[in-house]
């Protein structure tokens, strides 16, 4: 089984469990993969988010393994555990209920920037094409578990929709499930292409009008992308058509 896509129909109708499934694979291929590290969440408003569960790798977790969880993290329903790192989503839903989708892991390329404490140059369109502000969080203190040193990494971001969380991962915002997959994607091809430009002694970065220019882009209105990529994780796996095909609710 596999899904044909016309013009008009680049994708079948999807519940948000099959976004943040879709969602999460796609980035498990583009290097958002370290083990069962990562957190998808997704604001449904009211106090309840939905949520990737411990335990399982993105790569194989399924809509029906998705938790609905409150804003003190406990599981409202799900027969799974939250993951370990909550305590940063749920700080960033209190502060910023306006944005819809937050995505933290510790992928490849970005993590080397994490550890070197440095927002990585722009030198290319696709490193940029999702736009969006970085900041840079120098001390982020204390556990994965620990509410008050989120609390801090949170309020130290500001209004940022990427943040570089110093010797740890980054962590990506946007106010849809295609904006933060196009935000995450080019910011990773741009931790890898600041490294390796960087090995090879090159400095030149594009025009500022530029760089101004994507920076403000929202992500959302990069329609296509995403379409192409959740296309590629749904006809990989036949058992996600299946669920789509059941008439589960949008």
């Amino acid at each position: 089984m596999t899904f044909r896509p016309t013009r008009d129909h680049l994708l079948p109708p999807l519940d948000p469990k099959m976004e943040i499934v879709l969602l999460a694979r796609a980035l498990w291929r583009e290097g958002y993969d370290d083990h069962l590290a990562g957190h998808i969440t997704y604001n449904l408003g009211g106090g309840r988010l939905l949520c990737n569960p411990w335990l399982l790798t993105w790569q194989e977790f399924g809509p029906d393994d998705i938790i609905t969880i409150d804003l003190d993290g406990n599981v409202l329903e799900g027969d799974w555990p939250p993951p370990l790192g909550i305590p940063l989503h749920l700080e960033l839903h209190k502060a910023r209920p306006d944005v819809r989708v937050a995505v933290h892991n510790h992928p490849r390329w970005g993590t080397i920037w994490c550890d070197l404490k440095r927002i990585p140059d722009r030198h290319d369109q696709s490193s940029i094409m999702g736009g969006g502000s970085v900041a840079l969080v120098s001390e982020y203190d204390g556990g994965v578990d620990d509410p008050q040193a989120a609390a801090r990494a949170v309020a130290a971001m500001g209004n940022a929709d990427i943040a570089v969380l110093a010797h740890h991962g980054v962590f990506v915002l946007g106010g849809s499930i295609r904006a933060v997959h196009q935000r995450s994607v080019a910011f990773e091809q741009r931790s890898r292409a600041a490294y390796l430009v960087a090995l090879a002694g090159g400095l030149d970065q594009p025009p500022q009008a530029i760089l101004d220019r994507f920076e403000a882009f929202d992500g959302e209105e990069i329609f296509g992308f995403w379409e192409a990529m959740a296309r590629r994780e749904l006809n990989a796996d036949p058992t996600l058509l299946e669920y789509v095909g059941a008439g589960n609710p949008v």
